[in-house]
């Protein structure tokens, strides 16, 4: 219907009833919804439809009724059917054998890659993510340079897709393995900025496809199930300025990075796509590579100038045969009047024209077709001039068909015009990681303390969140409890080191350090089952850092239970955990999994009880087992008691014993012989005289040592202020206990040689427990 971009525009269902009654006999809503899609700059790429009216949003509205719509084609879309009219392509004829349509267009540039496609059919699929025009044809020319490139080659000017929405795509893995294979998965997120001031994640950009007013619904759904914690509102602001922009607010205690992983996870706003790139060669589905792709496009352009430049000749040889006609006709132009005076009719005189000149038929009918005004001298210098022109064309279209290159030239010409005048930047951003998401960039990596209670809350602060503080002080409020709830376990490390979680009911879980949310000194911190999936009667009662500096095939974990069971097993064995979690030990239904250790093959593993025993033994005396095996015994514990510490020691090992009343001593790995495992071991703490035993740990003389009560309060003291003494000794007061609670856990960390202004312990208290400890 000629409705090109430099037309009016033109009722839709005017177009849709064309398409019907001459090329589509099918539903109407099939040809509208076609042409709806053409016209979507959210869909396309680069639209080839020029829509005036509603046609669709990116929330999913549906477009207008095809009669209140008018369409045209874009700018863009003249470049696709240029030349048809010159038979570079195969015409085929129309359901009812009424008329012709092209089998393919002429595709001035590669739409293949440039705007992609999504299909279905039986047995097959297809799907091409759409490209940046100017990097398809910078690919396509250095193709056309360079025959035998390689993809990755290819992949310095085509980077990847460039969705029309943008977003951000990660890893260039994937796309490096759909462009050598034909298959491959793309993974893309929606581009995001945390506001840590105002506490908000603000949307801007959402994967290609991704329907924004559902993706609100559902995040809006995610936090009325409670899958989510930690927001409080989702609000869309989008409009015509601003095409996404959604607003997330989160509460002041809760972690920005955290929730947006979480909607990572649970939402569309990451989405993987599967890419397959298949299409039609020569009337056969086939999946082709990048380079195939781009070959097959320049072997189809390649036919289409030949085609148009035969064309072209074709054309230009029967003008030159008709001015050669003329030419000569006006040489002899007193001959030729007098021959059709003397004829009755004009196919008489064409007739004698072709008889005593050699005129044929086309020419003779040219001739007597000449007006009077071609009998002047300037009409004759014209048709000399256009002879001439003619000429130099028909010497060039035959130097075309004659040369290869020249046939390359011109597509190289063409592309680059097309380029220039239709390019665009990238939208879509890739960010070079492999395999999941990495976001530690974005994290800066520090030392953390990691506190989790009795109730499963947890929080990360910085280290130099408790200050120094002397022997036997009474500490600072380390967080905000409830009156049932107290701090139990305490972990360092970094905020880029995994951390594995272990449950009391033996299921093993991973997360990085940053993913744990930051609290303040006195913040409750976050529950943990808002970052694990944790049954309803299951904690955790285990972390353990895993180091980024060794290799895996040479450490074990060992994990020991309440009741004295030990399990030996290989860390490769749980080098996949599944979000969901998974089995890390089989145990008795009276017993729970409280420790975790990384030992190296032949460590030597220290137990204490609650009742004061202990026992060392070599961890080659547990083989390695199978991820979900049982254990076997390592200490026999008496009626009432219970294992209440373990950590890897040698005869140079430094060990600190904390009683549940707050006195402690340092000890030498020495005064602990090597023993059998399974035995009773030996006596550690007299616990009748001086209190069960709280805590034990290997420490160093450059460490600090972060005590913690059961009502709250934390302390932090040197490790060389505790005196050494042999086992079993009392030692001295390390923490002031108030009366009814206890110790109830102790960590290691980097000793700090600064110190807070309150200074709670006298010179009279230390002089007078270096008395009592000498007596």
């Amino acid at each position: 219907d000629n409705l090109t971009y430099d037309k009016d525009f033109r009722k839709s269902a005017t177009t849709v009833g064309n398409v019907l009654g001459r090329y589509h006999p099918h539903g109407d809503s099939a040809v509208y919804d076609t042409m709806v899609r053409l016209a979507q700059p959210f869909s396309l790429r680069y639209p080839l439809v020029q829509g005036q009216g509603n046609f669709g949003s990116i929330d999913g509205d549906k477009p207008a009724a095809y009669r209140y719509t008018e369409a045209r084609l874009a700018k863009l879309a003249n470049e696709m059917m240029s030349d048809i009219e010159k038979n570079v392509v195969d015409f085929v004829p129309n359901f009812d054998n009424t008329r012709e349509e092209p089998s393919v267009l002429p595709s001035r540039f590669p739409n293949l890659l440039v705007n992609g496609s999504i299909g279905i059919a039986v047995g097959m699929a297809t799907y091409i993510p759409p490209h940046n025009l100017g990097e398809v044809i910078d690919g396509t020319l250095y193709l056309m340079d360079n025959p035998d490139c390689e993809i990755k080659d290819l992949m310095q000017f085509i980077k990847g897709p460039d969705f029309p929405t943008a977003a951000t795509v990660y890893g260039s893995n994937g796309i490096y393995e759909a462009y050598t294979t034909g298959k491959g998965h793309v993974m893309v997120r929606a581009k995001c900025e945390i506001d840590e001031e105002n506490h908000k994640i603000i949307v801007t950009e959402l994967p290609y496809q991704v329907n924004k007013k559902a993706l609100v619904e559902a995040i809006a759904d995610l936090v009325r199930d409670k899958r989510i914690e930690g927001i409080t509102n989702v609000v869309d602001l989008s409009d015509r300025r601003r095409d996404v922009h959604i607003e997330i607010p989160y509460r002041r205690d809760a972690n920005g990075q955290v929730i947006l992983n979480q909607l990572y996870s649970f939402t569309q706003m990451q989405i993987s796509y599967g890419v397959i790139l298949l299409a039609l060669v020569n009337g056969e589905p086939k999946i082709l590579t990048l380079r195939e792709i781009l070959q097959h496009y320049i072997d189809h352009q390649c036919d289409v100038i030949t085609r148009r430049t035969r064309f072209r000749l074709r054309k230009a040889e029967e003008r030159a045969h008709i001015v050669e006609a003329l030419i000569k006709a006006l040489d002899i132009i007193d001959e030729v009047i007098a021959v059709l005076k003397q004829s009755k009719s004009v196919q008489e005189g064409k007739q004698a024209l072709m008889e005593k000149f050699g005129f044929d038929e086309i020419q003779a009918t040219h001739i007597v077709q000449m007006r009077l005004g071609q009998l002047t001298g300037l009409e004759r210098q014209k048709l000399d001039d256009e002879m001439a022109d003619l000429m130099a064309r028909i010497a060039e279209y035959h130097e075309i068909l004659s040369s290869h290159e020249k046939v390359l030239e011109i597509i190289k010409g063409e592309l680059t015009e097309i380029r220039d005048k239709y390019g665009d930047d990238r939208r879509t951003e890739i960010l070079n990681v492999s395999g999941e998401v990495d976001i530690e960039d974005l994290i800066p990596e520090e030392n953390c303390i990691f506190t989790l209670t009795t109730m499963g809350y947890i929080k990360r602060q910085p280290v130099d969140t408790y200050k120094l503080q002397r022997r036997g002080g009474k500490g600072v409020i380390g967080m905000t409890r409830r009156e049932e709830d107290f701090a139990e376990t305490m972990f360092s490390c970094s905020t880029h080191d995994y951390i594995m979680f272990y449950t009391t009911k033996g299921k093993a879980y991973r997360l990085k350090g940053y993913e744990i949310p930051e609290g303040s000194r006195t913040s409750k911190g976050m529950n943990i089952v808002n970052l694990l999936p944790l049954e309803a009667d299951e904690k955790v009662s285990a972390m353990i850092r895993v180091p980024k500096d060794e290799n895996e095939e040479d450490l074990f974990l060992c994990m020991f239970t309440r009741k004295g069971i030990i399990k030996r097993s290989a860390l490769t064995e749980y080098r996949t955990i599944r979000k969901t979690g998974i089995i890390a030990i089989n145990l008795d239904e009276d017993d729970e999994l409280a420790w975790v250790k990384l030992t190296h093959g032949n460590d030597d593993i220290l137990l204490a009880t609650k009742k004061g025993m202990s026992i060392r033994f070599n961890e080659n005396d547990a083989r390695p087992i199978g991820r979900t095996a049982r254990g076997v015994r390592a200490i026999s514990l008496k009626e009432g008691d219970e294992v209440i510490g373990m950590d890897i020691i040698t005869d140079d090992s430094v060990i600190l014993t904390v009683s549940e009343t707050g006195y402690g001593r340092r000890s030498m790995g020495s005064d602990y012989r090597v023993q059998t495992r399974g035995g009773l071991g030996l006596i550690n703490y007299r616990t009748e005289t001086y209190g069960e035993v709280a805590a034990l740990r290997v420490v160093t003389d450059d460490e600090d040592i972060i005590i913690i009560s059961s009502d709250g309060v934390i302390i932090r003291i040197p490790a060389d202020s505790i005196s050494i003494f042999a086992r079993p000794s009392k030692g001295v007061r390390v923490m002031k206990v108030k009366e009814g609670e206890r110790v109830v856990t102790l960590t290691n960390i980097e000793h700090s040689d600064e110190e807070s202004e309150e200074q709670e312990a006298s010179a009279e208290n230390e002089t007078a427990e270096a008395a009592e400890t000498q007596e």
